[in-house]
């Protein structure tokens, strides 16, 4: 007799496209953007009355395989209405989605670009999604959360200012992914305290935005930090939906002004508003050819102590910037006549300052003092005091700084290469007291804006203390000098 063993059913069902594609793309936003969302690659050939259907830029699907690549530091930088919100949505979603214990702080300048505009859009995304996965979801006042697990897998919205400046520090977990948009109005105090968390091994960061300032984190993702970045820059005129504004731009502002570079071709301004000196003009004179004037160098001392602010030494010949600033942290007042002894001994005669002009506001004074004891050709500063034409200028300092302006405008200077002293020229404003003269903003003004105090521009600055010496006339007055020997024998007695 034959016994029948019966056998279970074997299911047959394949599961839905979507559960493939959701499966697959724990690492891979591009694929589950297409497959899970739904959302058309740039490459799609749109039917012919289709109005449903989504489909991505060709610079949103560039930034997707750049997260499914590797990399972890991202900076986009863009013209208005790219679709910078709606790629922001689909990564939260994503993140939430795909990954256990997982936090996505999101940061922007401004509470209402959070309430009014990031969440509505990651709101309607979730809607899209297959039933399955948007009812996991629960978008609340301040987060967006995945019901199974409110506490370890969130999007939560955070207001990055100074005020605020703890906004995006002690975030942990096992996938962690900052997003902060409208990134160049965000202050430098919040990238600063947030150090910790960002250098997160496995952590991803990404920041988006106008360019509208020329100095920060974001301004040096994409000039000085660049290395470390990998940067996008998205232009208005090359996506389709956001060209509807581009007409109105250039009837308000122009097409050559500062309004059309960033918020149509997403570059950064040349100037900032009420900025003195223009990124044009500086950038202008960077490795520009001209011939060197015959005057002796001047050297420019910004003196700092302890703390956040450097102490910084400029060496600019007449229409020359000779080299990179150099800068020193921490020194006392003898350590740092010191290395100023020691870098003008070490320079050929030839080259050699007939002016080192220090300002002597602060630990500078000492610093004068010494070196004058020594028998260096120091020019104490107080810029704090009455300018030379006191009806125009507030203080020595706002002529100072004025008289750079006027350098770089003549159009026959020269300057090196360096991104932070370019960053610091470009960033300090100006205006007006009561009296009707003009007045550059302060360090304390500064760091009430949330940027560091601009000390190599003073020191740059402090060399127009003194004017250009014609080298001849030098040369016949140092027929004889001793002040190397002296300098050195003192120094290293």
């Amino acid at each position: 007799m034959t016994t029948v063993v019966e056998q279970a059913p074997i299911d047959t069902q394949v599961p839905p496209r979507w559960v493939q594609s959701w499966a697959a793309s724990t690492d891979d936003p591009y694929l589950y953007c297409m497959g899970v969302l739904g959302i058309k690659p740039p490459e799609w050939i749109r039917p012919e009355l289709d109005t449903t259907t989504v489909q991505m830029e060709r610079w949103q699907a560039d930034v997707l395989k750049a997260v499914r690549d590797g990399e972890t530091r991202i900076s986009i930088r863009s013209g208005h209405g790219t679709g910078k919100t709606a790629l922001f949505a689909w990564l939260v979603i994503w993140a939430l989605t795909t990954h256990k214990d997982c936090k996505v702080p999101f940061g922007a300048n401004s509470q209402d670009q959070l309430k009014d505009t990031v969440w509505p859009e990651i709101s309607k995304w979730i809607k899209r999604l297959p039933a399955e996965l948007s009812e996991q979801m629960e978008v609340l006042g301040e987060r967006i959360v995945m019901k199974a697990d409110p506490e370890g897998a969130f999007c939560v919205r955070r207001t990055c200012s100074k005020e605020n400046s703890e906004a995006l520090a002690g975030f942990h977990a096992g996938f962690l992914q900052f997003l902060l948009d409208e990134a160049s109005g965000i202050p430098d105090i919040v990238f600063e305290v947030a150090t910790g968390a960002l250098s997160t091994p496995g952590a991803i960061f990404i920041m988006a935005g106008n360019p509208t300032r020329l100095s920060g984190v974001f301004y040096n993702s994409h000039h000085k930090n660049r290395a470390h970045w990998k940067t996008f820059h998205v232009n208005s005129e090359d996506v389709p939906r956001a060209r509807g504004h581009i007409d109105q731009v250039i009837r308000e502002y122009g097409k050559d002004s500062n309004q059309y570079r960033v918020r149509v071709e997403g570059n950064f301004p040349l100037t900032d508003d009420d900025t003195l000196i223009s990124l044009e003009a500086v950038r202008a004179a960077v490795g520009r050819e001209v011939s060197p004037m015959r005057v002796m160098p001047v050297w420019g001392v910004d003196p700092a102590r302890f703390g956040r602010d450097r102490s910084t030494l400029c060496k600019r010949r007449g229409n020359h910037l000779m080299e990179k600033i150099q800068i020193w942290n921490n020194k006392s007042t003898m350590e740092l006549a010191g290395l100023i002894a020691a870098e003008y001994n070490a320079t050929d005669i030839s080259e050699r300052p007939y002016e080192i002009c220090i300002d002597v506001i602060g630990i500078g004074a000492g610093v004068v003092d010494r070196l004058d004891e020594l028998g260096y050709p120091v020019n104490g500063v107080n810029v704090a005091e009455s300018p030379a034409i006191k009806d125009l200028y507030n203080k020595l300092r706002d002529e100072l700084w004025f008289r750079a302006k006027n350098w770089f405008e003549g159009l026959d200077v020269c300057m090196i290469d360096d991104e932070e002293l370019i960053g610091e020229l470009v960033t300090v404003e100006y205006g007006f007291t009561s009296s009707g003269k003009m007045k550059v903003e302060g360090k304390d003004e500064m760091r009430k804006r949330g940027m560091r105090s601009p000390d190599l521009a003073d020191s740059f600055c402090l060399t127009f203390a003194a004017d250009d010496r014609h080298r001849a006339a030098v040369d016949r007055h140092r027929r004889g000098e001793t002040i190397s020997d002296a300098g050195q024998s003192s120094w290293s007695a």
